[in-house]
């Protein structure tokens, strides 16, 4: 199948740019859906004032149900945000090395 290692290096070369390109259309996939997603703001903002309306009614239960609320959509938020992020640092990484792997081919060419 393989002729020789230059061959291998170049196929090497080629499935790290083709998992970097996939990794950095994912990672724009992910955040541009959290950027468009207004919808956990929405729930977040109603739930502010829900606890609000809880602390001037005296109802206890409800303010820390809401603030829990809060707290695990502001931590879901935080971890959609992070995964975009680690996938666009890997793309760098794979494309990276796919350049450094194809780069001494680069030279070779006319």
């Amino acid at each position: 199948m393989l002729e020789n290692t230059n061959q291998m290096v170049m196929m090497l070369s080629l499935a790290l740019a083709v998992l970097g390109i996939v990794c950095l259309i994912i990672s724009i996939v992910i955040l541009a859906k959290q950027a468009v997603n207004r919808n956990i703001q929405a729930i977040a903002e109603s739930t502010t004032k829900l606890a609000e309306k809880g602390i001037t009614d005296g109802i206890s239960g409800l303010v820390g149900n809401a603030s829990l609320l809060i707290s695990s959509l502001n931590d879901m938020t935080k971890s959609n945000t992070g995964i975009g992020i680690f996938f666009v640092f890997l793309s760098l990484v794979l494309l990276a090395a796919a350049y450094y792997l194809i780069q001494p081919f680069l030279s070779l060419l006319p």
